[in-house]
């Protein structure tokens, strides 16, 4: 599928694009609709797998913000703004893993006692 655009060039020479349509259970038609250029040789399930991933990052970048001040920055210079994020993404490092040390283990598998289970 190729999108007509007005930029003058004729439709053959735009980039062709995948269209992705998200159809849930139970609803009666299609709700969601979104483009996307990635390249043909990659199956339905990557393109859908890859697509999906930019919601994760989202709500990374919404909690980064609401969570851990990632907004809050109002240096004028590179390094300031490079010490903020760095530390933004460390706390927000520390969160994830607390989540993950606190979540129910599934079944078959036992917890680690060890904060640091990789420490010999």
């Amino acid at each position: 599928m190729r999108v007509a655009s007005r930029d003058g060039l004729p439709i053959a020479q735009h980039e062709p694009v995948w269209l992705l349509i998200e159809w849930l259970d139970g609803e009666r038609q299609p709700t969601k609709f979104a483009l996307t250029t990635l390249p043909a040789r990659m199956s339905r399930r990557e393109i859908v797998s890859i697509y999906k991933e930019r919601y994760r990052t989202e709500k990374v970048y919404e909690e980064l913000k609401g969570e851990l001040g990632l907004d809050h920055f109002e240096g004028r210079r590179f390094p300031g703004w490079h010490h903020h994020v760095t530390v933004a993404l460390s706390c927000y490092a520390f969160v994830v893993a607390e989540r993950a040390r606190h979540f129910p283990p599934s079944a078959g598998r036992t917890r680690c006692s060890s904060p640091f289970p990789l420490a010999a």
